[in-house]
């Protein structure tokens, strides 16, 4: 029983980390994994640009924004999604870049009432917003671009 239950433990594993899936929670564990590695980007550019580079904190968000933007096309298309509705790659991350520029408007907004309106350092400021932006882009972009329903 115990050897049963330890194979689908290791199955279930494998499905997470190896290979395409279709399977909605896997993908979402996945883009939980690229976004935060996208957000250690975005995240060290914003403190570093603005701290140490005395950028203005929303210069510094965008630049760090695509940044993190480039990074999480990368790994999302090689390892979350897999192939999208398109089949001309630039026309792909074009529509991808205009998905991230959404996010990076509703992140240059939140962040600015956050820090300006409510009071709250830029740096917790960026820790809010990026739960909700990360929530926006992965759901735009698994309807819109890597629909499997629209594939093939």
């Amino acid at each position: 029983m115990i050897e049963i239950s330890n194979n689908r433990v290791i199955q279930a594993i494998r499905q997470m980390v190896r290979g395409r899936t279709d399977s909605l929670l896997v993908q979402l564990l996945r883009y939980v994994v690229v976004g935060g590695i996208a957000f250690v980007v975005d995240y060290g550019l914003l403190f570093a640009l603005t701290e140490w580079g005395g950028l203005h904190y929303l210069v510094s968000a965008t630049i760090s924004f695509i940044a993190g933007l480039a990074v999480n096309y990368a790994l999302s298309t090689a390892w979350v999604f897999g192939n999208g509705t398109m089949t001309n790659k630039w026309a792909e991350f074009a529509v991808f870049s205009i998905i991230g520029v959404v996010g990076l408007l509703l992140n240059n907004g939140f962040m600015w009432i956050l820090t300006e309106v409510a009071g709250i350092h830029y740096m917790i400021s960026k820790l809010i917003t990026t739960a909700i932006v990360m929530l926006w882009n992965f759901f735009a972009r698994k309807l819109i671009l890597f629909n499997n329903k629209n594939n093939g």
